[in-house]
């Protein structure tokens, strides 16, 4: 299957924090959803991705080309949704569109109205007059109107009610339908990722964590809920876990989850069980060095 993105050994190092040694492939026709708590460095990467920041090292390639070199070729091709909207509160949807199709040669504007209509963006109202979803759609319908084969999403869905988060995640999965194109996502929204990412990356504290499909997530981990009294013993085989006063969870290796449990108490585990439970882990770790310093 054909590379849309591939990373290797990128790093970025700031006073404060370093992205340190991220690799990751994207392969066409896929969405991988980026995790990661805030500050892990999700919107780093995408940045140097983008080449809207300077990487210290790494190599960074998109549809095979280099990321700096073949900048405004790999741009041409791919479409960018910020976290953030980027539009002039006062100014119209169909301002905003003149502006951004300067910058297309396949700029294709029967899609571009085509998709107004279909999604409800009115063209002539006043962008301040649009509510949180209606301003994603129209940042998706800009994206989407040079027809690009690789879309990188940071935080779509987030502050967007139910039922348009479920209309993002709809175009989501219609654009990747044709298997010639693919998505970057990073997101918060764990639960968005369950219906429709194929793969998972996992990035904490400026280091990738975890890189899988999404189906070896089940097969790889294990959540072991259970009462107290049957965990006496076995905290340190946890990546990660959560004490009550009557039960506890956690996430481990399926593989030694079923050397020390039965089954009864070994459950699937989903996207926000591996984000939460790798990054409880090492909390965990830092506590008990606290504790001890006391």
């Amino acid at each position: 299957m054909e590379e849309m993105l591939k990373i290797q050994g990128l790093t970025k190092y700031y006073p404060s924090f370093s992205l340190k040694d991220i690799s990751f492939t994207l392969k066409k026709g896929c969405i991988m959803g980026v995790i990661g708590e805030n500050g892990a460095g999700k919107t780093t990467t995408i940045k140097l991705i983008l080449n809207a920041i300077e990487k210290d090292s790494g190599d960074i390639t998109v549809f095979g080309m280099n990321h700096q070199k073949d900048e405004i070729a790999i741009k041409e091709r791919l479409g960018y949704v910020p976290a953030e909207d980027f539009f002039t509160a006062n100014s119209t949807l169909e301002k905003h569109a003149k502006m951004v199709q300067a910058f297309y040669n396949t700029w294709d504007h029967t899609l571009f109205n085509a998709l107004c209509i279909n999604w409800g963006l009115p063209l002539h109202q006043k962008i301040y007059e649009f509510s949180k979803g209606m301003k994603t759609k129209a940042m998706l319908a800009l994206a989407l109107a040079h027809r690009p084969q690789l879309l990188i999403l940071d935080e779509p869905t987030a502050g967007l009610d139910p039922v348009a988060r479920i209309e993002i995640l709809d175009i989501m999965r219609q654009f990747v339908n044709n298997e010639e194109r693919s998505i970057l996502l990073s997101t918060h929204t764990t639960s968005d990722l369950d219906k429709i990412a194929d793969y998972i990356t996992l990035i904490h504290k400026g280091r990738i964590k975890e890189s899988l499909p999404i189906d070896e997530i089940e097969e790889k981990y294990a959540l072991v809920q259970g009462n107290i009294e049957i965990l006496k013993g076995k905290e340190q085989v946890f990546i990660g876990l959560r004490k009550g006063e009557v039960q506890f969870e956690g996430l481990m290796l399926r593989e030694t989850a079923k050397l020390f449990f039965n089954e009864s108490y070994i459950k699937r585990p989903n996207v926000e069980n591996l984000l939460v439970y790798t990054i409880w882990g090492e909390k965990d770790e830092e506590s008990e060095k606290i504790i001890k310093g006391l």
